[in-house]
């Protein structure tokens, strides 16, 4: 019976040579970046082409673009690296702090995470956080970060999601407004995308909508500071509002709360390796925001 052939591991020059030329999109700013000559790169990178018997890259006028194989091959190659840079950071530099960093909707993080940034120093003091505002879906495709936090129904194609909140929706005003004989004849504060449920809320409480609407608003926090102000009614986001609710900024106008199939989960890539950093972190967010009052 023959022997399977196993590619041996091609050297380490190769593939820094390759994921930095892949990212950059161009050899000479790789070369730049690792301080090699755009010769030695193009080298580096036909040696590789020619081990794995696979173009990696097509040449154009200006710079190179990856065929499918090494667009498949990048992201492998990547998490190699970071592998290796977490894993001589928490073995040779276990007291260094260290960072973690997490993309967020603006509103959860002012809403939900800042408020607990003491509690994080004061359990986790080695790590910081390096945070990433989301205000665009596509956002969340950018590199820099392993763990992010999402809103919706838990289901993230290639991500493995762990529920922080359960979303309850009720509407809320400013003390201001909260005597009105009727607030459902008030402004209606509308949220653009998933939480833009006016029509479902007064539906699933049996009373008749109306047509009447104010201000729509592409951020969560931002509808909360114009219904603070007494710009109209927001159809309030708990856990997010319950800060302003306990300090009275903001009134419940109806004891009926839709319960909801969406809410906040941290994620990571399916194939992503935390670092002893991340798991940390994760563990104490955890902990820290899906306990009863988040549920």
């Amino acid at each position: 019976m023959a022997k399977r052939t196993v590619p041996t591991l091609p050297p380490l020059d190769w593939l820094r040579s390759f994921e930095a030329a892949a990212r950059l999109s161009n050899f000479t700013a790789a070369a730049a970046e690792l301080g090699l000559t755009q010769a030695a790169v193009s080298q580096h990178i036909r040696s590789l082409e020619e081990r794995l018997k696979t173009r990696l890259f097509s040449r154009l006028a200006r710079g190179v673009a990856l065929s499918p194989e090494g667009a498949a091959y990048l992201p492998h190659i990547q998490s190699a690296f970071a592998t290796i840079g977490n894993s001589t950071a928490e073995l040779f530099e276990p007291r260094a702090v260290q960072t973690v960093s997490l993309r967020v909707p603006i509103s959860f993080a002012l809403l939900a995470l800042v408020p607990a940034l003491p509690d994080l120093a004061g359990a986790l003091p080695h790590i910081q956080l390096d945070l990433m505002t989301i205000h665009r879906p596509t956002d969340y495709d950018l590199p820099g970060s392993t763990l992010d936090i999402r809103f919706g129904n838990g289901v993230f194609p290639g991500r493995e999601a762990d529920r922080l909140t359960a979303e309850r929706l009720v509407p809320v005003a400013s003390p201001t407004l909260a005597g009105a004989a009727d607030w459902t004849s008030l402004p209606l504060l509308l949220v653009a995308g998933a939480r833009e449920m006016w029509a479902e809320w007064f539906a699933a409480a049996g009373l008749a909508g109306h047509p009447r609407r104010s201000h729509r608003f592409d951020s969560f926090v931002a509808a909360l500071e114009a219904a603070s102000a007494g710009a109209g009614v927001l159809l309030g986001s708990r856990p997010l509002v319950d800060s302003a609710l306990r300090s009275g900024s903001l009134v419940p106008l109806s004891d009926f709360e839709l319960s909801s199939t969406s809410g906040h989960f941290l994620t990571k890539a399916s194939t992503a390796r935390l670092t002893s950093a991340e798991q940390d972190f994760r563990r104490w967010l955890l902990q820290r925001l899906s306990g009863p009052a988040s549920s």
